[in-house]
């Protein structure tokens, strides 16, 4: 892509003066993980798990682990749902999920939609299906967050789990046949909510009469059964077993859905930053199965060159991109800004920054990324290392028997100025700007860590453990 510079000289109320760049991107665009969507249950596999969680539901009720709820039919309300995609604590991302396809509210075919917005933000295919339920795709790395078990489906409202399917394939690209791994579960007015593409063997260990709460970790999201790529398909139906469009709207008429099933229902169209990195090198976006190779850095050397990115969700045509470096001493490295002209359900962007741009400093700058009134911010470290990475002989790590202490022993009496601890995906869990010599790691999950001390130009990082 032709880069296009603009220079323009600006004064802070802080009379600094730096240069504000102004630049197109040096790569990204749209990403699209496939044009084909395929019939996420067949008929026959969903009038099977029908008749699967039937059995199930009865003997369940027979065993007096839920309710009867035949007599109760109408005299209860429907939960209200909370979000059923959710990140875990060793996810370095904003967020890690974008809306795929609604259901498809029109029941002719093909290629003629309507969701419950009255647009055309679903599917249906040539063999008669109307895309039944919601697709929540993740985003960015789909299969890098899978492998690594970053994006989870959590029961959206209190219930029972009525069902579950595990063992299945997981890493599915195309239309099939194959069963699919999902959790189903019941909630008290005796509605249903379906959980289904989930990662193989990553299910949770309850079964079949054990209750879950509203948030709580189901499964793995994975791209088993007739699936393209990792999401999540969330497929209600309410206690007179009717298929549920959870969200209202003006194109949504079902008798079964004459309210939102949400607490807080999301829009129609939700622009977000999903993720905020600096990379050694573009990211290398393979063919599905293989996984992504994303190539984040957070530490640069001198003499390296560092890419910026920003991953987006809802892409909204019209709107603005604004991108800030500060250097370690919260000076204005760049400042510019970046005008999307396209509609896109998800994009990324990245911009080149030569090692000439960092040799005034060494250290800790932050690359600030704000979009439609939302800022994220990755802190990332530049700078010649006089320490040897993952060497102990000038800085020690004492755990006490609490394990909620680190002791820091500093053997050449260097003051340290800053401790940074990071998972091993990069992402900052913990800052301390400090002369002591220890650290309260007791917030910290249990799990693997990097602590960085910091010592002037000088930077020592030591992998330790929390139990």
């Amino acid at each position: 892509m032709k880069k296009t510079y603009f220079l323009v000289i600006s004064i802070f109320a802080l009379n600094s003066l730096f240069v504000q760049i102004s630049k197109l991107p040096n790569g990204g665009g749209e990403y699209k993980n496939s044009s084909i969507h395929p019939e996420c249950i067949t008929e026959n596999h969903r009038t099977e798990i029908k008749n699967y969680l039937q059995k199930n539901i009865n003997n369940l009720i027979n065993s007096g682990k839920i309710k009867n709820t035949k007599n109760m039919k109408n005299q209860m309300s429907h939960p209200l749902f909370i979000w059923p995609v959710s990140k875990t604590t060793n996810a370095p991302y904003n967020s890690v999920w974008t809306i795929g396809n609604y259901i498809d509210h029109n029941s002719s075919y093909p290629n003629q939609l309507q969701d419950w917005n009255c647009g055309t933000r679903t599917y249906d295919t040539t063999t008669g299906y109307n895309h039944q339920g919601i697709d929540i795709g993740t985003w960015p790395f789909s299969f890098f967050q899978m492998d690594n078990n970053q994006a989870i489906a959590v029961a959206a409202a209190d219930g029972v789990i009525i069902g579950k399917y595990d063992g299945n394939f997981d890493r599915n690209c195309s239309m099939n046949s194959n069963t699919w791994n999902a959790v189903y579960i019941q909630h008290a007015d005796g509605s249903q909510s379906w959980y289904g593409h989930l990662k193989s063997g990553s299910l949770t260990t309850k079964n079949a009469g054990d209750t879950v709460t509203a948030g709580e970790f189901l499964g793995v999201i994975g791209s088993s059964g007739s699936s393209t790529g990792p999401h999540l398909h969330f497929e209600v139906y309410n206690s007179l077993n009717q298929l549920v469009d959870t969200y209202s709207g003006a194109c949504n008429n079902w008798p079964s859905s004459t309210d939102s099933w949400w607490v807080s229902q999301k829009p129609y169209i939700n622009p977000n930053i999903n993720a905020v990195f600096t990379h050694s090198s573009p990211p290398q976006f393979n063919s599905c199965p293989t996984t992504e190779i994303p190539n984040i850095n957070d530490n640069f050397s001198s003499g390296s060159d560092v890419i910026t990115a920003v991953y987006l969700a809802d892409q909204t045509a019209g709107s603005t991109l604004y991108l800030t470096i500060k250097r370690p001493d919260n000076s204005i490295l760049a400042n510019w800004i970046f005008n999307l002209t396209d509609q896109y359900q998800v994009s990324w962007w990245y911009w080149t920054f030569p090692s000439a741009n960092f040799s005034q400093q060494s250290g800790n700058y932050q690359f600030i990324v704000t979009y439609l009134g939302n800022t994220v911010t990755h802190n990332f470290y530049y700078g010649n290392l006089n320490l040897n990475e993952n060497s102990e002989q000038k800085v020690k790590l004492y755990p006490n028997p609490t394990k909620s202490i680190i002791y820091l022993q500093n053997d050449n009496n260097a003051i340290i100025d800053k401790i940074m601890i990071t998972d091993l995906a990069g992402k900052v869990v913990l800052t301390q700007t400090t002369t002591t010599n220890q650290v309260d790691i007791a917030s910290l999950a249990s799990g693997i860590y990097l602590l960085k001390a910091f010592s002037g130009t000088s930077k020592l990082v030591s992998k330790f453990i929390k139990e």
